[in-house]
């Protein structure tokens, strides 16, 4: 197996630095290829992710759930190679934004009725009468003026469009992308140099957040995950689906020696996520039994990996990994396999949910996407075993972004 994963995986094919003006040109033009294969005429953007897609603009945030009311929105025309970015007013916001000056408007408060007609009558100038529009999210105050802001009916989903056109990454998106875990993982460096007995879960997520933005992060698109798993499924937190609760936000609980961590983290540079995972040990060494899991957890990502390639689907990798776990599924019920990564932490394709095997064998993996593979290992009385890594599909394989070693299991 080792033979044939060195032989499948190739370096990155990515500059160090993003081009951002030629990736603004090539991300632009396939928004619009998309939206001609989907006969849509505009897009009506306003979530965070979608808006610095399709525009370039950064708006810097201290976590992306803090991220309505007072909120880009940007409007892209079939027919315009720039789109339209409505722009809140905020102290410190950058002054150099991707677009041109004419394309520049003031702020959309799309929440409010007052806000909605303000953008209603913004809208009529810009898009032709009879267009059809997408959008991505719908307000209360966007349903109440509907036939206002969409006269020629109701709208179709932004999300197929820009799910199409965000599947395969340019070659500058990847070096975002790889900054973002760069970012991550430096910081991340910090943080578990101060793992230990004692330190509470906050004082983790102040260490990481800090070092990020002094790194070059744009955000901190969620809340740092550094979950102290149960030693079995009944001392857990109880759920609905009768599994392990995954994840768990952070408290100024203090961590205990032998408490084994699962972290979940997500930053952004220049809106391209990062999406790191490892498990940690608090304070002592893995047990035999927790250095059996992690093998059986490396085991499985080899065999995904060895058939990981484009043309394969999101139900080869399943199989692949169900059979190379003894038949069963080595992730949790709620969760998944593996799933795509962008602006998003979790993007198109989702491997191995509610969805089925019909719709795995339909995902056909193209070269230029990209996965993060996350087995999960499970036994009561060691907590399990959990990471993350990142790789580029490329024509015979894959190419790794993750960097970052398993310590303080084996290599």
């Amino acid at each position: 197996m080792t033979n044939t994963l060195t032989a499948r995986r190739s370096v990155l094919d990515a500059p160090d630095e993003p081009d951002f003006a030629r990736m603004r040109t090539e991300v632009g033009a396939r928004v619009r290829a998309a939206m001609a294969e989907q006969g849509v005429d505009a897009l009506v953007l306003l979530m965070n992710g979608y808006v610095g897609y399709a525009t370039g603009a950064s708006w810097p945030l201290v976590d992306a759930g803090l991220s309505h009311v007072e909120r880009p929105v940007a409007v892209v025309l079939a027919d315009d190679e720039h789109p339209h970015l409505f722009m809140p007013f905020r102290s410190g916001a950058s002054a150099e934004l991707p677009v041109p000056a004419d394309h520049v408007h003031g702020p959309a408060y799309l929440e409010f009725d007052h806000g909605v007609e303000q953008f209603a009558r913004k809208l009529t100038d810009l898009v032709p009468p009879g267009s059809n529009i997408a959008v991505d999210e719908l307000t209360g105050a966007m349903r109440r003026a509907s036939a206002k802001l969409f006269p020629a009916g109701p709208p179709t989903d932004a999300a197929i469009v820009l799910g199409a056109a965000q599947l395969v990454k340019t070659r500058d998106e990847l070096s975002c992308l790889r900054k973002a875990a760069r970012i991550t993982e430096q910081a991340i460096v910090d943080v578990q140099k101060a793992l230990a007995p004692g330190v509470r879960q906050i004082d983790l997520s102040a260490t990481f957040v800090r070092r990020a933005f002094e790194l070059g992060a744009t955000t901190n698109m969620l809340e740092a995950i550094w979950q102290v798993m149960p030693t079995s499924r009944e001392a857990g937190v109880w759920t609905t689906h009768g599994d392990l609760a995954l994840p768990l936000l952070p408290t100024d609980r203090e961590l205990a020696a032998g408490d084994v961590l699962w972290t979940d983290i997500s930053i952004t540079y220049h809106g391209y996520c990062s999406d790191f995972g490892r498990t940690w040990v608090v304070g002592e060494q893995p047990t035999p039994k927790q250095q059996d899991q992690f093998r059986q957890w490396r085991a499985v990502l080899d065999a995904v990996l060895g058939v990981t390639k484009a043309g394969v689907t999101s139900g080869d990798l399943a199989r692949t990994a169900i059979a190379a776990h003894g038949g069963r599924k080595p992730w949790l019920p709620h969760f998944y396999l593996g799933h795509g990564i962008g602006t998003y932490p979790a993007e198109a394709p989702m491997i191995g949910t509610d969805l089925g095997q019909e719709f795995d064998d339909s995902f056909v993996f193209p070269v230029g996407m990209v996965l993060v593979l996350e087995p999960v290992m499970w036994e009561d009385g060691t907590g399990g075993y959990r990471s993350e890594e990142i790789v580029v599909i490329t024509e015979d394989g894959y190419a790794p972004i993750t960097d970052y070693p398993y310590t303080p299991y084996g290599d």
